[in-house]
């Protein structure tokens, strides 16, 4: 009888989820793992009983900060947290001249056009396919906004190539990880800023959101929705206006919605815990063999989603009759594996397609 294989860090991880069978959503809204389910019930506990714990709140939301900076690369003093990635892509709005070019793919997700499309002073957004975004950055551009990988289509941007063009030409980048990091690895120091919303790839509850930032972005922003929690100390930062900020991202804090950071902060742990190999390769490799079921070309960067034409949402009917959670966007239907998902979640969605 052959040696039974020793339990991988990515199989064990899998197991920390009570739930998930045909759950293919995680592009939508994670799953949360059962330390995370625990950490919010215990806090509900104490909160209702009247035993608030103000002190183990903001030491955990310092505790997310470090697991997040640990996850793309960089030191917790180039994070800042926040609660929606809209107010983030703001604050770099705010450090561009008037007049600026900001150049974004064709069809990106509104949180980080919008807030350079309103953000006045001239300011001018201009689109281009994704594919070939990097050929699209011109002298006159100072701001290249992307998602790494695209809610609606599931296509991931050659970054790389984005990254140097921009260098090129001088002009920032800020790159959405949002839909990326929890399964695809990410190196925020490649990008001047990286935005990421913790609820959906990273299992945490809606409401933790953070902010990478490079040394010369930071050079030319300003805080400009500082608060309390924006001060070097913030229990010092309550009252007045003579407040001495952060040296660093933490100047660039909102206030933290702080029963969110108690259940991200397990989650954070979990996939701190993993090898981004094994999770990159685990996820991308359930998706190709779906797409290589259904037909479906295999795309010039593997992804963890996967989406077809289904104009009429039939396709999503059948997978919802089935017991799949999947989801439809721009009139195509869209599954997501992650962690959570096996073989048995590939097989359940084939079939309910006639696969």
């Amino acid at each position: 009888m052959p040696p039974v294989a020793a339990p991988t860090a990515l199989s064990a991880a899998r197991r920390e989820f009570d739930g998930g069978r045909g759950y293919l959503a995680a592009c939508t809204v994670g799953l949360p793992p059962r330390a995370a389910r625990a950490a919010i019930l215990a806090d509900l506990a104490a909160w209702a009983d009247g035993r608030p714990d103000i002190a183990a709140y903001c030491a955990t939301v310092e505790r997310s900060r470090e697991l997040f900076a640990l996850l793309i690369g960089v030191g917790a003093e180039h994070v800042a947290i926040g609660s929606q990635a809209s107010v983030a892509a703001s604050l770099v709005a705010a450090a561009l001249p008037d007049g600026a070019e900001v150049l974004v793919p064709a069809g990106e997700f509104s949180s980080i056009v919008l807030p350079f499309v309103h953000a006045g002073r001239g300011i001018h957004v201009r689109t281009a396919p994704l594919a070939d975004l990097a050929a699209h950055v011109r002298p006159t551009t100072k701001l290249v906004s992307f998602a790494l990988v695209q809610s609606g289509t599931g296509e991931v941007a050659d970054a790389t190539a984005v990254a140097a063009a921009a260098e090129a030409h001088d002009a920032l980048t800020l790159c959405d990880a949002t839909q990326a990091v929890g399964w695809l690895p990410v190196t925020a120091s490649a990008f001047d800023a990286v935005i990421c919303h913790a609820y959906k790839w990273l299992c945490a509850p809606r409401g933790v959101s953070f902010l990478a930032v490079s040394d010369r972005l930071r050079d030319r922003t300003s805080p400009v929705h500082a608060g309390w929690y924006a001060g070097d100390d913030p229990w010092s930062s309550c009252y007045g206006a003579e407040i001495e900020l952060a040296p660093d991202a933490r100047r660039y804090d909102v206030s933290p919605a702080w029963q969110a950071f108690v259940g991200a902060t397990p989650a954070l742990e979990l996939f701190a815990s993993l090898d981004p190999a094994e999770l990159h390769a685990h996820a991308t490799g359930l998706a190709a063999e779906f797409r290589a079921s259904l037909g479906i070309a295999a795309p010039p960067h593997p992804s963890a989603i996967v989406t077809w034409d289904d104009p009429r949402g039939e396709a999503l009917a059948l997978l919802t009759s089935a017991g799949v959670t999947a989801s439809g966007r721009n009139g195509r239907a869209r599954v997501a594996f992650h962690v959570f998902n096996d073989a048995d979640d590939l097989a359940l969605a084939l079939a309910a397609l006639g696969r």
